[in-house]
């Protein structure tokens, strides 16, 4: 039986493509959904990628996750460097947890160098574009298996 891995999604990647390019690319959030299916069949994972602009929807699938995932992907947008509750919320889940970002938040806005996300995380991946969604794939194989 394969394992199950929600990707939560937060605020505006729903724009991915259009808003910033020169930021994040001219993908779109469907390619990203689309890599992540592939990548995730050749792991033997099951994924179940959500996007959201609302912070409490974020926090109720984090909590879902307790009972229906093995672990859990998260680029939560803009929620990263201000939600507490989110953070709590992966805490509690007690799964494990990979944060992702499209675009290298480090060499960003320094309001962006710090992550609540990052507390409940596992591990980080940022800067290499939709591709670091396939490499937390690849790295939550190992730890779910």
């Amino acid at each position: 039986m394969s394992k199950t891995v929600f990707i939560l999604n937060g605020p505006n990647l729903n724009m991915l493509g259009l808003r910033q390019p020169e930021i994040y690319g001219r993908e779109t959030l469907a390619d990203v959904e689309t890599l992540c299916h592939e990548r995730a069949k050749d792991l033997g994972l099951s994924v179940d990628f959500r996007q959201s602009n609302i912070e409490g929807d974020l926090i109720t699938w984090a909590q879902e996750a307790r009972t229906k995932a093995d672990g859990l992907l998260v680029n939560a947008g803009g929620f990263s460097h201000t939600s507490v509750a989110l953070m709590d919320a992966l805490l509690a889940c007690e799964k494990p947890v990979i944060e992702v970002h499209i675009s290298n938040i480090f060499r960003r806005e320094a309001f962006r160098h710090h992550s609540y996300i990052s507390f409940a995380a596992r591990g980080v991946i940022c800067g290499l574009g939709p591709k670091g969604y396939a490499i937390a794939l690849e790295a939550m194989a190992d730890l779910v298996a």
